[in-house]
């Protein structure tokens, strides 16, 4: 979750943003909405909902988990993205922040393709695997309690099928992963994690740093 690309000046993100995003009417109205949200920086910058609409085709996904909504831009970009027949399970725990998705969802008419579930993660992920919906997924995109990372990886790759595509948002955290003084619990975790994805041999990695930077694995 970050609202725009870190690392690069104001004047360089301009003009890579003024060059390369297409940002629909709808995604454009979520965005400065959400922008007087109180935790408006949790929202994926437009680039980097841009980036998972292009994977999802690229892919040929049907079938999307996300892990972390907060007001939808990434759902609904991903839900754009998808083939009218295509679904995405939607997990979060605030009623709230997900009202406000759910009426974009509704306008940009893809509400039929999206299917939230308010409850823990957690939960919602071993009810999957539970239901016999492992190995079902062709994307995950994880975006939520950092602390939750680890478990959230491993459900997710037993959600995933072979070949599938996982991101993991955040792994960056605003650049306090590399501040040897900084042990808050989130920080931890997160570095944790990327120690964790680097030696898992079960994926191939790559690391991208837009956003608050994503790592993509694929499910060997």
């Amino acid at each position: 979750m970050s609202s725009e690309t870190t690392w690069l000046s104001e004047e360089l993100y301009a003009y890579m943003t003024s060059v390369s995003v297409r940002e629909p009417e709808f995604l454009t109205r979520l965005r400065e909405e959400t922008a007087s949200q109180d935790c408006a920086v949790m929202q994926v910058s437009p680039e980097q909902g841009q980036f998972m609409a292009i994977l999802t085709k690229l892919i040929g996904a049907k079938k999307v988990l996300e892990i972390g909504v907060f007001t939808g831009y990434s759902s609904l970009s991903v839900a754009l993205a998808l083939p009218d027949d295509g679904k995405l399970i939607a997990c979060d725990v605030n009623e709230s922040w997900t009202s406000i998705a759910r009426r974009y969802w509704q306008q940009a008419k893809v509400d039929h393709k999206i299917d939230l579930r308010l409850a823990p993660a957690v939960e919602t992920l071993a009810g999957l695997v539970a239901t016999g919906e492992g190995s079902t997924f062709d994307m995950v995109f994880i975006d939520a309690d950092k602390e939750n990372y680890a478990a959230y990886y491993e459900s997710s790759l037993t959600l995933l099928r072979q070949g599938g595509l996982m991101l993991i948002d955040n792994v960056l955290w605003h650049g306090r992963v590399v501040d040897a003084a900084d042990n808050e619990r989130s920080v931890i975790a997160i570095r944790q994690l990327n120690a964790m994805v680097r030696d898992d041999d079960r994926v191939d990695i790559s690391l991208v740093p837009i956003g608050d930077g994503i790592t993509l694995a694929r499910k060997r």
